[in-house]
C-alpha cells in the first residue's frame, strides 16, 4: 500500500487526484492540503482527518510515502523542499517552471526521488516518443510546428507539454531552443530553415490539445493528442507515485516511469 498526500484538493486536478486515489485499491490517501481558510470545510466535505494549509504540517501529522502535487511552479518548489526535509518522494505535475525553479527542484531531488512532468498522461508521453521518431526519419526537409490549446483559465503559455514537444523535436533534429519561434506578426519574411514554431490558443473549457505538424513538399503529417477530461493526467500521476516510492533520490520524468527510450 502506497500512502499519498495530495496538495490543493479544492482545485481541478487536486479533486481529480483525490477521487482517483481513493478508488485505487493499492493507494491510501492519508492527507491533503488546501488554500488558506479552506481546511475545516475540506475536512468536512471529504472526511479526511488530515487536511492542512501547510504541506509540512500535513506530512508531520500523516506520514506518507509520496506527495502528488499539481499546484504552481512556485508552490511546487516549496513543497519539494518540505518533502526533502522529511524524506518523502514526490510527483510534480505543475508547469511554468523557470531555469531557477527547475534548479530548485533538482536540489530537492538530490535528497528524495522526484518525478517532474509537464504532462503525466501516458498517451502524451507516447506522443513525445512518436514525434521524436517522425522528426528523425523525416529529417530537416520538413518544417515543424507545434500548436496547443487550453482553457481560458490556464496561466502559462505555451503549455509545458508544448515546450517539451518542442524540446523533443529539437533534440531529434539536432537543434536547440534558439530555433523556437513563439509568435509571428507583420512582415516576418520567409520561414527560416530549422525554425520550430510553438503557437498557443486559449479559450472555453479545453482540457488540453496538442498537435505537431510536419510540413513537407506535397504532403503533411499531423500528430495530435486531445484530452477530454483530467482523469488521464491523474491516472498517470498516480502511476508515477507508485513507481517513484521505490526509487533512489534523483530527478525523474514520465519516460522513466513508463520505461520509454529516446524521449528525453
Amino acid at each position: 500500500m502506497t500512502r499519498i498526500v495530495i496538495t490543493g484538493i479544492t482545485g481541478r486536478m487536486g479533486g481529480t487526484l483525490l477521487r482517483l486515489g481513493r478508488a485505487a485499491a493499492d493507494l491510501q490517501v492519508v492527507g491533503a492540503t488546501v488554500r488558506p481558510g479552506r481546511a475545516a470545510e475540506a475536512r468536512a466535505s471529504t472526511g479526511l482527518a488530515c487536511v492542512e494549509e501547510d504541506l509540512g504540517r500535513a506530512l508531520d501529522a500523516a506520514p506518507a510515502d509520496v506527495v502528488v502535487d499539481f499546484t504552481s511552479a512556485e508552490l511546487s518548489v516549496a513543497h519539494a523542499r518540505a518533502c526533502a526535509e522529511r524524506g518523502v518522494a514526490m510527483v510534480v505535475g505543475s508547469t511554468g517552471f523557470t531555469p531557477e525553479t527547475t534548479e530548485a527542484l533538482r536540489a530537492s531531488a538530490a535528497k528524495v526521488p522526484l518525478v517532474a512532468a509537464p504532462n503525466t498522461s501516458v498517451g502524451v508521453n507516447l506522443v513525445f516518443r512518436v514525434a521524436a521518431e517522425l522528426a528523425r526519419v523525416l529529417g530537416p526537409s520538413f518544417d515543424v510546428e507545434v500548436l496547443e490549446a487550453h482553457h481560458r483559465m490556464k496561466k502559462d503559455a505555451p503549455s509545458g507539454t508544448a515546450l517539451r514537444l518542442a524540446e523533443v523535436l529539437a533534440e531529434a533534429l539536432g537543434r536547440s531552443s534558439d530555433d523556437f519561434t513563439f509568435a509571428r506578426q507583420g512582415q516576418v519574411g520567409a520561414r527560416p530553415p530549422g525554425e520550430i514554431g510553438v503557437q498557443t490558443l486559449r479559450g472555453g473549457d479545453v482540457v488540453g490539445e496538442h498537435t505537431v505538424y510536419f510540413f513537407g513538399e506535397g504532403e503533411r503529417i499531423e500528430l495530435t493528442h486531445r484530452a477530454t477530461n483530467r482523469d488521464q493526467f491523474g491516472l498517470g500521476a498516480l502511476r508515477a507515485a507508485r513507481w517513484v516510492a521505490k526509487r533512489a533520490p534523483g530527478l525523474y520524468d514520465m519516460a522513466d516511469v513508463l520505461g520509454l527510450q529516446g524521449t528525453k
